[in-house]
């Protein structure tokens, strides 16, 4: 006897020719009675074609584990024994370039991170990350001015730029600038709340695709301009820079730059585990299912707009993380950060690891800004052609990036 459950499977299966994602099986199994799962796809007894759902497995595995503990050691332990203890000169010292730069890539691959939940696993492409991750550089360089206090060019109490423009107090929007404990709130906040803003009209209007793109190239380009103009109190074209304490501690010393690199370390590890739970879950799950058929997931009784907004909050605040990580590290924040190109950047970082692996994107972004770092040095006229070129070689020949090569190349071996 036909079920609900069977009617819909089998129109759906119908309607794509392919077997619907878990996620949508697991919800149309509520409309009604479901045939038993069996060891594999078949026949029941009543000729409705079972289907086994997968199950949940272990956040890593044997492997996976120990590579993380790899990656914590060398961070917690390896690196500050390297360039702390290790005397300048020797041949394993970690110099204070090589901390300052792999604090840097490790804030990017944060962000690249990102970027895979919003596009590897729910299909969405965004070009306006670098509004984000500024916006949280931003927050953090408003508390690392109020660190200067009377110590800048003017000897005032407000920031060196506000004195030159004549300003006489500070803008509301520096009103909690002074404390930290409001500094890391609005880091989370204020990307979550613009995210959200956008994202609940943007998905609400059903907008995907390119042209989802597009509007959030747009959003950034938007942001980028606003950021530059001196009477909106960020700075202008110039930016924060010449930052001097954090926490009433001088940035520049060795202990603080190992410190901020070492909070990087852990966040970029601590943010892989939670989007290895995520993407393990139901609501993982489900994200995937939309990436692959948005269409079947709503008609089987999801509403894709909590899912879509959730995620795109998480990855914004993920960006808004790394930002406020990577500013006291390289010194600078200016609204360079939100000009399209390094939206686009964050993009290929995830292209070239490999979207939808999670290791892909922190791998590509070390590749990428590691090969930047070395050619804008010895080729820097050649920079922008090694990127377009990378990033056309990797869409036509690694679909599934340089993760996806390594995978098939293992496949290949063990045949």
């Amino acid at each position: 006897m036909s079920t609900p459950f069977s009617t819909i499977n089998e129109s759906l299966q119908a309607e794509a020719g392919t077997q619907p994602s878990s996620a949508v099986v697991d919800r149309l199994s509520v409309l009604g009675p479901s045939p038993q799962p069996s060891p594999q796809r078949g026949e029941g007894a009543s000729g409705v074609q079972s289907v086994v759902l997968p199950t949940k497995g272990p956040l890593l595995t044997r492997t996976g584990w120990s590579a993380f503990m790899m990656a914590l050691i060398a961070v917690c332990a390896v690196a500050p024994v390297l360039n702390l203890w290790v005397p300048e000169g020797h041949t394993l010292h970690m110099s204070t370039y090589a901390v300052a730069l792999l604090g840097k890539i490790m804030c990017y691959a944060i962000a690249a991170l990102a970027m895979d939940l919003i596009w590897g696993y729910t299909g969405i492409l965004s070009l306006g990350h670098g509004v984000f991750f500024a916006l949280g550089g931003y927050i953090m360089g408003m508390y690392l001015m109020r660190q200067i206090g009377a110590d800048g060019n003017y000897k005032s109490n407000l920031p060196d730029f506000m004195v030159f423009l004549d300003w006489k107090t500070l803008p509301w929007h520096w009103t909690f600038s002074d404390s930290f404990l409001a500094t890391l709130i609005l880091i989370v906040a204020v990307p979550g709340l613009v995210a959200f803003v956008f994202g609940y009209f943007a998905f609400r209007s059903r907008i995907k695709g390119v042209y989802f793109s597009i509007i959030t190239q747009a959003m950034t380009f938007a942001a980028m301009l606003l950021f530059y103009r001196n009477e909106t109190g960020f700075g202008g074209n110039n930016g924060f820079t010449d930052f001097k304490r954090i926490l009433n501690i001088p940035i520049a010393t060795p202990s603080m730059r190992m410190t901020l690199f070492v909070m990087t370390g852990l966040t970029l590890l601590g943010f892989f585990l939670v989007a290895k739970w995520l993407v393990g879950s139901k609501f993982g799950r489900v994200l995937q299912a939309i990436r692959d058929a948005e269409t079947r997931v709503m008609f089987s009784g999801y509403s894709p707009l909590g899912y879509k907004l959730t995620i795109w909050v998480i990855s914004a605040i993920m960006c808004g993380v790394a930002g406020a990580l990577y500013v006291p590290q390289v010194g600078i924040i200016n609204p360079g950060e939100m000009s399209p190109a390094s939206s686009i950047e964050i993009a290929i970082w995830a292209a070239v690891g490999g979207r939808a692996s999670l290791i892909g994107p922190i791998v590509g972004a070390f590749i990428v800004n590691g090969a930047k770092s070395w050619l804008t040095v010895a080729y820097p006229e050649f920079w922008l052609y090694f990127l377009g070129a990378l990033f056309i070689g990797v869409t036509l020949f690694l679909p599934n990036g340089v993760v996806g090569l390594v995978k098939k190349l293992r496949k290949g071996g063990e045949q």
